[in-house]
């Protein structure tokens, strides 16, 4: 029996063990499997270019409906999946298996990404998802972005196919150079919060959009309207894992990607952009582009080489680290000029920011402020479409022993003249009065 069992748990280890070494991993941070759950199996065809798209880049999909009953995320406390595609708007209650909205949120919470596509008939399920990323779909569950100035000719008469281009302006997110084509979309829209610094809109609509029932006749101002609504947004949670919205499943269909654009108003016409701003934006998601890594974070006092374990104040010392950005393939120096690093306690007495080789290592020097306590060096870096990097080390700061003080302070020195002044002065008046008649 015993020997039985040691047959089957290595079995199992030789199953799960492929799989846990192409897993996501600081050293290769590119999602490798991704479970890719659909309403329909015709999707599977119907946006066949995209799928090939993630499978050409070294993605193992895994292609299963989203009401299978055998759905899993995990087994045995381990992940099976490093992302998941969520392409199933109009599934209702919960999706198979055991997994429901609390399922899909610990997937996030421990790192993984999420690309998620609503469409006009989307479930409580999917917007519920989305509400707890951040994202807000239009409260009426009928209403559609539509946009009578800025829509594409082939669309129908409602006018509900609108040409979105604008595009967040980021290198990191859509590619060098951006996408140039316009951008077809038909699905409902979405709000962000503008304060937050977790989520950021890749595509909006124009100032001519507004978001209703299609041919309804409004009795009152639509709850969303013009670039106030969201198409397409981006969110890099708090432990880095990202996720994509979109308001439509077809932006990501074979037939958006062949089509070509022609804008009422315009007799020109143009290929879309959807394929390449849909390609890109998987590109981001999972970590082929703006994935920071930061490692050898070293800080020792001038002129020496070792770390101590505490500074006295005054001291002078160097602080560094190496910063590599992940290219899909391979580390490479990252460079930037807005790398800061904080010496803090309970606020920063020092801030200062940090020069570059432009081989990765970043570095500066700075004087211990003469005030001792517990510090810690901070760098907390956030920037448009990069991974933060949240880097803290604690310190202790002491003053001066008493036999570590100088023996004559400068700043000291009318004080030591006017002590000896005051006792020849003293020593003479004394002469005078005893021996002067």
């Amino acid at each position: 029996m015993a020997s039985s069992t040691r047959s089957q748990a290595l079995l199992l280890l030789v199953v799960l063990l492929p799989a846990l070494v192409a897993a996501f991993s600081e050293d290769n941070p590119t999602d490798q499997r991704v479970l890719v759950l659909l309403e329909d199996l015709a999707l599977k065809s119907s946006h066949s270019i995209f799928f090939k798209s993630l499978s050409s880049r070294g993605y193992e999909l895994d292609f299963k409906l989203a009401d299978d009953t055998k759905l899993a995320l995990q087994r045995y406390g381990e992940y099976l999946y490093d992302a998941l595609i969520l392409f199933a708007p109009s599934v209702e209650g919960h999706l198979g298996g055991n997994l429901d909205v609390a399922a899909i949120l610990d997937f996030v919470d421990s790192g993984h990404d999420l690309i998620l596509a609503a469409d006009t008939h989307t479930s409580d399920l999917i917007r519920d998802i989305a509400t707890e990323c951040g994202v807000d779909f239009d409260e009426d569950t009928e209403a559609v972005v539509i946009d009578h100035i800025n829509f594409a000719i082939e669309g129908e008469s409602d006018h509900s196919l609108i040409i979105g281009d604008k595009l967040v302006e980021s290198d990191v997110i859509l590619g060098k150079g951006g996408v140039k084509d316009p951008v077809l979309f038909r699905g409902i829209g979405h709000s962000v919060n503008p304060a937050s610094d977790l989520v950021v809109t890749v595509l909006s609509a124009s100032p001519s959009a507004f978001s209703a029932p299609p041919n309804a006749v409004l009795k009152s101002p639509p709850a969303l309207t013009g670039t106030s609504i969201s198409l397409v947004s981006l969110v890099q949670a708090r432990n880095n894992a990202r996720i994509l919205v979109s308001g439509s499943l077809d932006l990501f269909s074979d037939k958006f990607f062949k089509s070509s654009v022609q804008k009422f108003g315009s007799s020109s016409r143009s290929g879309s952009g959807n394929e390449k701003l849909a390609v890109e934006l998987s590109k981001w998601t999972f970590h082929e582009r703006g994935h920071l890594k930061a490692v050898n974070v070293n800080h020792h006092k001038v002129g020496e080489k070792d770390e101590p374990s505490m500074y006295r104040i005054t001291d002078n010392l160097e602080y560094s680290l190496e910063i590599y950005e992940w290219t899909g393939k391979a580390w490479k120096p990252y460079q930037a000029d807005d790398v800061q690093v904080q010496f803090y306690m309970m606020s920063p007495y020092v801030l200062k920011t940090l020069d570059h080789n432009g081989k990765g290592l970043f570095y500066t020097s700075f004087q211990v402020p003469d005030v001792y306590g517990v510090f810690q060096f901070k760098v907390e870096y956030r920037r448009l479409g990069y991974t933060s990097l949240t880097l803290s080390k604690q310190i202790p700061v002491r003053p001066f022993r008493h036999n570590e003080y100088e023996r004559f302070i400068k700043a000291a020195y009318p004080y030591y003249g006017g002590a000896f002044s005051m006792m020849t002065g003293f020593f003479i008046f004394g002469i005078v009065f005893l021996y002067h008649k």
